[in-house]
This record gives structure tokens, sequence and C-alpha cells, in this order.
């Protein structure tokens, strides 16, 4: 059904979408391509944001082209497969995110800690963790998706949404759904949540040990090496927490929530 609201402005969003779209990709390709080709890079904070422009490369391209498709009325429908497909690889790489940004706040403390996290972190520490988040991830999204698409869908087929979501999927199921909406809340909701307080720990740890520096300039450098991760992190939680979390839907706030979540902010952690 699309995004709700936009009738008549389909040409100036599909213009505005394709350039945050382009620019994702070219950004993080060349990241990517720094990190791995510059031997000065090769260090921690590098790997994982290596690891991360992967993402941001991969995230928008889940629903962002089938988007743009309909708004230039290419094309309304999508194939149930293709449906599975968008769920999977939607909370694949979230959760990979999700994951992977609180590896990197940990990263951050030792940064922030020692102001030199090559000998604390280096690449026999981070490369386990960054494997377990792609695989905790791939375990996150499969069963969530196994959930969802054993229903039986025998009545509407009208995603109220630009891509297949969680709970626009489910509301579409002619079958009792409290288990699947019991463990999507679980494995979203709550595990999310888990993670954003493990980074709050290791955030009020930065902060602790930033204090104890005694001069100005090392305590701004301390702050500096994070204030761009925060950033990210807000940017990534806050609508989790408005899609997941809230206690009512919005149609408006489901739509262009995600929109936000899946075109905007990834331009924005360039």
């Amino acid at each position: 059904m699309g995004i709700p609201h936009t009738k008549g402005m389909e040409n100036v969003l599909f213009v505005l979408f394709l350039a945050f779209y382009l620019f994702t990709l070219l950004g993080n390709l060349l990241i990517l391509l720094a990190v791995l080709t510059s031997s000065n890079l090769h260090t921690p904070m590098y790997f994982f944001l290596g690891n991360l422009s992967v993402f941001d490369l991969f995230f928008p391209s889940v629903s962002s082209p089938k988007m743009m498709l309909y708004l230039v009325r290419q094309s309304r429908t999508i194939s149930f497969q293709g449906c599975v497909s968008q769920r999977f690889f939607h909370h694949f790489l979230g959760c990979t995110e999700c994951f992977l940004y609180t590896v990197m706040a940990y990263e951050r403390f030792a940064a922030a800690a020692t102001l030199c996290d090559t000998v604390i972190m280096n690449r026999r520490v981070c490369a386990p963790p960054t494997l377990g988040t792609w695989t905790g991830s791939c375990l996150h999204a499969s069963v969530l998706t196994l959930l969802i698409f054993k229903l039986p869908y025998c009545g509407p087929n009208e995603v109220n949404n630009f891509f297949c979501d969680i709970l626009v999927v489910l509301s579409l199921a002619c079958a009792d759904t409290s288990l699947a909406q019991t463990v999507s809340f679980i494995n979203v909701g709550v595990v999310a949540f888990m993670c954003f307080l493990l980074i709050l720990t290791s955030y009020a740890c930065i902060v602790f040990s930033i204090l104890k520096i005694s001069s100005s300039e090392g305590r701004r450098r301390g702050f500096s090496t994070c204030s761009a991760h925060l950033t990210a992190i807000l940017l990534f939680y806050g609508p989790i927490v408005l899609i997941y979390l809230r206690p009512a839907s919005s149609p408006w706030l489901d739509s262009v929530v995600p929109v936000l979540n899946n075109i905007v902010t990834p331009s924005l952690n360039l």
C-alpha cells in the first residue's frame, strides 16, 4: 500500500530517496575500500567501521528499490517469497547492527580509557565477537521468519506499508498470532533493550574514565572518540522504540519511521 498521505508527492519522494540511497551506497563503498586498502586503517575502530559499512550497503537495499518502484508507479505487488526474503534480511541485518553497536561500545570504552586501543582490542580479539554478531543475527532472523511465515495466510493480501514488516504481515494471518507476537517482542524489543543497556553501561564507564584524565586536551580527545558513535546509536534505537515498543499502533508512524530507519539513518552513519 506504500507510504500513507503521500499522494501527489511520488516524484519528489522518488528523487529524494534515490539521492539518499545512492549517497549511502557510494559513501559506504568508499569507506570499505579505504579500510581494506590502507594499512594505517587496520585498527580495531576501522575494523568495526568496515563491518558497519557492509551493513549499511545491504540494509537499505532490502526495501528501498521496491519502494522506489512503487513511487514511480512500476509495481505495487510483491511475491510471498519476496516478502519472506524482505523479512529475513531486514531482521538479519538490523540485529547485526544492534549487536555490532554493542561490541563497538566496548571498543570505544577501550579507546577512551587508553586513547590507544590497538593493543587491547587486536584483530584476534575483534574477530570472534564480530563473527558472533553475524551468526547470532542469522539465528535471530531465521527463528523470527519461520514463526511468522509458517502461519496460514488465506485472506487479505494488502500489506499496509511499503515493505513486509512484522506487525503488518501478522495482521494478515488467519490464525492465532500470539506466539509469533510474543517471540518477536522478545527477539526485537527485549534483546535490543538489553543491548542498549549494555551500551549505556559501557558509556557510563567511558565518562568515568575520561573524567579522571587530568588534562583538558585529553578529556576532549576522549569525548571526541565517542560522540559520532553515540549519535549513530541514538539514530538506530530511536526508530526501534517508536515502532516495536510503543503501546498503540499508528499507521503514519508505522510507515514514516521505517523510511527514516531504512534510508535516511544509513546515510547519516557516514
